[in-house]
């Protein structure tokens, strides 16, 4: 191999699709149903009957990295609990994410598959990715490799939209996804889970959590097999179509173990590794080869929260990440691992009056074949300070965030918040912020045959992409509705492209820092209960653009969103759900667009007994043929049946 770019996604950029179906149609399919999002965010509160769990009392840490009511976060935020986990059958944590109408998705393929979310069309390596607390990110190919997260083993998902690397430091140009794992509780309590689906697929699960004296435990594992479909399409632009089927099968590990030493220390381990293997079409020209793409993902953690004082607690946790790519038979192999050692901790001044504070340091080592290191290997550290102050009083709320980051590599960066927040009547509250984030250079970017030689006159190192943000919005929330619309500008300076050859040792093209890009776009999410159904909707309208050309940046829609409606029938819960996006471009020059689409998926479950629960999937029901990427397909029609035993604890 003579490039860190991973095979597919080298095929993916080379491929593309003709549209299949006029703007002009997408657009009038697409507005009706942006009407419907609409009158379902507004109208909701007016027609809710009937009490429902108020969600607004849910305590969040990924908004302010400290506990925080959800009601209270000023920050655009989406949190994903276990119910909406476990109605998910096809795919994975991408699935779940764009089903969810937190990001949209791009794949060469399955599920296991090289796979890019943008959030708030920023670019996949643009956001955070947290399990646990625990950083994953690839330093080769930059951003994380969604594919190799299993959805099995989370309990929690919050998804903070806008920049916040005040807070997180690099890498939170476009948000944060913080994943939460399953942990102990107070009984023993065992779970299988067993499923079958159309396309091959197998599915099982199994779980089991508890406490004993001060230690409280959660131990899973899983494993999930496909037989797949052909993952390329036969197109004349198509240089890798095989007529097969490219499968995928994905085996995963948790353990996580607390030691509560009494009721204001408390230790914890976290443990999880994931091995996903899928199968691609390399080549047209070698349609015999049996081309796998491998992605082992390890992360490790040691944590111990104190409560010191009524008014001050800490954490102290230390936390490595593993992420192993390779390709065969074609040899290609490349891994990062992270580590960080963090201290962050919150003291209340005096009521309503807060302040955080975090230490904290991450090493990134890189190994692959094509750094410039006699060893092949790369390393680099940062060191950073960060200071939030929260403050609320009556109907106004300020946040001011501060952090500088030292990079061993390219120096120092300063990155600041401030967020405000006023209640304008009851449930009801208007909040602005504005931010700057960066997004460090990976080791492969600076340190490879693709980036700069510094060798050469003229020739500099490559500096961070910098974003600065600013948004407002209106936040309404009761104990049965929630609404909420936020406006957002976020101009993006410093991007680094491949580019044109030059400036380093590889004669195919180069890493640069040339592109600049502006994001921005209306966001609107709602959900009420009408008459025994549960409403939830979510809509973008987004304008991410190229500010060099005013092109939209490659594979981005103008807009695209979800409404769900659940019920509940006797012993059956009952959903269904529409996932729908607008025309996009398969290129920077917005010369190859992909159609539109719109995939309706129906979900049940059915209590067989208190212990045993039936559930049905089906997904694209109308079986409708569309692509995130030119010449890659996505799944067809899938139908999925599962059982889930979860006795009463032992």
């Amino acid at each position: 191999m003579t490039s860190s770019v991973r095979p597919q996604a080298r095929t993916q950029a080379r491929a593309s699709l003709p549209a299949s179906i006029p703007s002009s149609t997408v657009r009038a399919r697409t507005l009706p149903f942006a009407l419907a999002l609409i009158a379902v965010a507004v109208q909701g509160d007016a027609l809710a009957q009937g009490p429902g769990p108020n969600k607004l009392d849910s305590v969040v840490v990924t908004a302010t990295r400290s506990p925080i009511r959800l009601s209270e976060v000023l920050a655009d935020l989406t949190v994903l609990n276990r119910a909406d986990i476990e109605r998910q059958a096809f795919g994975g944590l991408a699935d779940l994410l764009r089903n969810s109408g937190c990001v949209e998705m791009v794949r060469n393929g399955g599920p296991g598959t090289s796979t890019s979310l943008y959030l708030r069309g920023a670019e996949t390596r643009h956001t955070v990715v947290l399990v646990d607390g625990v950083r994953v990110d690839s330093q080769a190919s930059g951003g994380t490799a969604w594919q190799g997260i299993p959805l099995s083993q989370i309990e929690r998902v919050e998804v903070l939209k806008g920049p916040a690397s005040a807070i997180y430091g690099s890498d939170a140009v476009g948000g944060v996804v913080q994943i939460f794992t399953r942990k102990g509780g107070p009984r023993l309590q065992a779970e299988l889970g067993v499923g079958l689906g159309n396309l091959g697929t197998r599915k099982l699960d199994a779980g089991l959590t508890g406490s004993s004296g001060l230690l409280d435990f959660a131990l899973s594992a899983a494993t999930e097999r496909s037989d797949g479909f052909n993952s390329t399409i036969d197109s004349p632009s198509s240089f890798s179509y095989i007529a097969d089927r490219d499968g995928w099968k994905n085996h995963n590990l948790k353990a996580r173990v607390g030691l509560q030493l009494n009721p204001a220390h408390r230790l914890e381990a976290l443990a999880l590794s994931s091995h996903a293997d899928a199968q691609y079409d390399g080549s047209k020209n070698t349609p015999n080869n049996d081309d796998h793409s491998i992605q082992d993902t390890r992360v490790a953690q040691l944590s111990w929260s104190a409560q010191w004082v009524p008014a001050l607690q800490t954490q102290l946790s230390l936390g490595q990440s593993n992420e192993q790519y390779e390709t065969k038979p074609s040899i290609y192999q490349t891994e990062t691992r992270l580590r960080n050692i963090s201290l962050n901790g919150s003291y209340e001044i005096s009521k309503g009056q807060q302040l955080n504070f975090i230490v904290e340091r991450r090493e990134d080592r890189l190994e692959n074949p094509n750094l410039l290191t006699a060893d092949k290997v790369d390393k680099r550290h940062q060191n950073a300070l960060a200071l939030g102050w929260l403050w609320s009083q009556d109907a106004l709320s300020l946040q001011l965030h501060g952090r500088h980051d030292d990079d061993s590599q390219f120096g120092g960066v300063n990155t600041g918040t401030v967020a405000a927040g006023y209640v304008i009547a009851p449930g009801l509250r208007l909040v602005s912020s504005i931010g700057t984030a960066f997004r460090a250079p990976t080791l492969f970017q600076r340190g490879s045959i693709y980036g700069p030689d510094l060798s050469k006159p003229g020739v500099k190192p490559l500096d961070a992409e910098h974003g600065r943000n600013f948004e407002f919005g209106l936040k309404y929330g009761n104990e049965r509705s929630e609404f909420s619309v936020t406006a957002y500008r976020n101009r993006i300076r410093d991007l680094i492209i491949y580019g044109a050859a030059g400036s380093c040792i590889n004669k195919g093209g180069c890493y640069q820092n040339v592109a600049s890009a502006r994001l921005q776009g209306l966001s609107l999410q709602g959900s009420t209960e009408i008459a025994g159904i549960r409403l939830s909707s979510t809509m973008d309208l987004q304008a991410p653009k190229d500010m060099s050309t005013s092109k939209l940046l490659a594979r981005r829609a103008r807009m695209y969103g979800t409404l769900r409606a659940d019920t509940t029938v006797a012993n059956w819960k009952l959903g269904a759900a529409v996932q729908s996006s607008g025309q996009r471009y398969d290129n920077a020059a917005n010369t190859k667009p992909l159609a539109g689409y719109a995939l309706l998926n129906l979900d049940a479950q059915y209590s067989l007994t208190r212990e045993l629960r039936l559930q049905l999937n089906l997904d694209n029901a109308f079986n409708r043929s569309y692509h995130t990427a030119g010449g890659y397909a996505q799944a067809p029609r899938t139908v999925f049946v599962g059982l889930r035993y979860s006795p009463a604890a032992l």
